[in-house]
């Protein structure tokens, strides 16, 4: 299986060497100079067209050709024209639902497989309206026995694709294990961590009941809010390899052209696009993780967002959506000072280094987006002095947020292709400031005091179990007549005891606030 893995891992690298892939790949940052030679080699086998042209054309086909996962991190590079270039970009955004359909006559023994008499409902299906790297979605009429006939979107996983998406992960398990033996610098970046935490993300995405879920967790959270619309499940019709939801019906938000001629206000929906996603993620905790533009449609009437394909979903605690507000709101407010410290609160950086030093190297990133539109900053050289200060500083990876920083660059780069004149900070503050003002507020309070009482109820619960195996550890002794050792027995115990209680303690002390 290892070997398989590497050799898959080989001819993904030949593929996309030979597509272009590695002519994407300029200024890399110190930590990575030992890839150069890599790359040039690589560059070797690049088609004389590329060489040329610089057009990457063939590359979209060949992701697809090497697998899902692979189409997903192309799918990625079609937002960022800004790091990749806009020729490169626009040639990889066929990947985002434009893809080759499978055979559309398999469709109907798959829904009756997978839903049974209910499968019977789903009528007038349409050949294949949009087809990705994980499944492809149908129009098709639903006529349930009780209640209205509507129209709805049926989306079916394309057949043999968990197989395909396990081999891939594989494979990037292989680059992961060589690239923390081989090149240094890339340990910090922990990436068998990272890997694994992709792996997990696919998994879910393979089972559309879960994205089915998703989507009704998301409609709770959001069915206060204006401006951004999902659709809704039909329960009777979903199973792992199904899902049908409403059909919603939208311009796409890529297609600039339409937008115009429907009068939408594409600087509005920048803004809707990037608030909303910073409200999911900093306010609920659960947010949308795969917003490439395919995925994203405006209504033609209120101009509102509609988002579609929940199958990739992120979610952070309290602590992590803290820190996401703090980061983003001391660059709003240029308190530089406070986006070091977090970053040292939640172990991005290590201890030993200095707080006042990162804070330097962080104002030295701010100060020049300050004051400027999107279409003034060069995100690539922005990430390359990102990469280099992660390096400088010894930055580790934190694997649970890699969802979130993803979802980050994407969501960026739709909104500023929408208005290149997009002003981050600006449309960001009201969502990041109204809910720190909240978690200062009363209500952010009780959740503070919420939260301590939960650890102290937990670090309760726990103290009979600590006494309860020190007391067998003593039997234990007893029972093998090992007196001599009785007095330090009980010194354990007593400081077992101890140790429980004062925990107890110090999680009340904190819960009463002082």
């Amino acid at each position: 299986m290892l070997i398989s893995a590497y050799f898959r891992l080989i001819r993904a690298g030949y593929v996309l060497a030979r597509e272009g892939a590695l002519s994407m790949v300029q200024g890399l940052p110190p930590a990575l100079a030992p890839l150069k030679l890599g790359i040039w080699l690589g560059r070797l086998v690049e088609r004389p067209s590329v060489r040329k042209t610089g057009h990457v054309e063939r590359l979209n086909k060949a992701l697809n050709r090497l697998g899902p996962t692979y189409v997903k991190f192309g799918q990625t590079l079609a937002t960022r024209p800004d790091v990749v270039g806009p020729q490169i970009a626009n040639d990889l955004a066929g990947l985002q639902d434009k893809m080759d359909p499978f055979d559309p006559s398999l469709v109907p023994a798959i829904l009756l497989t997978a839903l049974g008499p209910k499968a019977a409902e789903l009528t007038e299906l349409s050949p294949p309206i949009a087809a990705a790297s994980i499944a492809q979605v149908h129009r098709s009429r639903l006529v349930p026995a009780s209640g209205l006939p509507r129209t709805v979107a049926v989306k079916v996983l394309r057949p043999g694709v968990e197989a395909r998406f396990m081999s891939d992960i594989e494979s990037f398990y292989a680059a992961a294990r060589l690239a923390n033996r081989f090149v240094k610098s890339t340990k910090r970046l922990r990436p068998v961590e990272v890997v694994e935490t992709l792996d997990r993300s696919a998994r879910l995405e393979l089972d559309l009941r879960l994205e089915a879920a998703a989507i009704s967790e998301m409609a709770e959270n959001i069915k206060d809010d204006t401006g951004f619309v999902i659709p809704s499940v039909s329960w009777d019709h979903v199973a792992q390899n199904v899902l049908t939801t409403t059909w919603v019906d939208g311009i796409p938000i890529r297609d600039h052209a339409a937008l115009d001629a429907a009068g939408i206000d594409r600087k509005a929906l920048a803004a809707k696009v990037l608030q909303n996603f910073l409200k999911h993620a900093i306010r609920d905790g659960f947010f949308h993780a795969d917003m490439h533009p395919g995925n994203l449609f405006a209504d033609r009437v209120t101009g509102d967002v509609i988002a579609v394909d929940f199958g990739i979903m992120g979610r952070i605690n309290r602590k992590e959506r803290r820190f996401l507000a703090d980061i983003l709101y001391g660059f709003i407010t240029r308190n530089y000072r406070l986006v070091a410290e977090r970053h040292f609160d939640i172990g991005y950086v290590p201890k030993d280094q200095s707080v006042d030093d990162f804070a330097l190297a962080i104002r030295s990133i701010g100060e020049p987006l300050h004051g400027r539109t999107a279409s003034d900053i060069s995100m690539a050289r922005v990430l390359g002095q990102l990469f280099t200060i992660t390096d400088l500083f010894s930055m580790q990876t934190r694997p649970e947020l890699v969802l979130l920083q993803k979802s980050m660059v994407l969501v960026e780069g739709v909104a500023r292709a929408l208005d290149p004149d997009l002003d981050i900070w600006t449309v960001a503050e009201p969502v990041v400031g109204d809910w720190l003002r909240k978690e200062a507020g009363p209500l952010g309070r009780l959740q503070d005091v919420k939260d301590h009482f939960d650890v102290a109820v937990d670090a309760a619960g726990r103290l009979p179990v600590i006494i309860a195996q020190a007391e067998l550890a003593l039997a234990d002794y007893h029972a093998n007549k090992a007196r001599p050792r009785d007095k330090l027995l009980r010194r354990a115990l007593l400081g077992l005891i101890i140790i429980a209680g004062a925990t107890l303690l110090a999680t009340l002390w904190r819960l009463l606030g002082f």
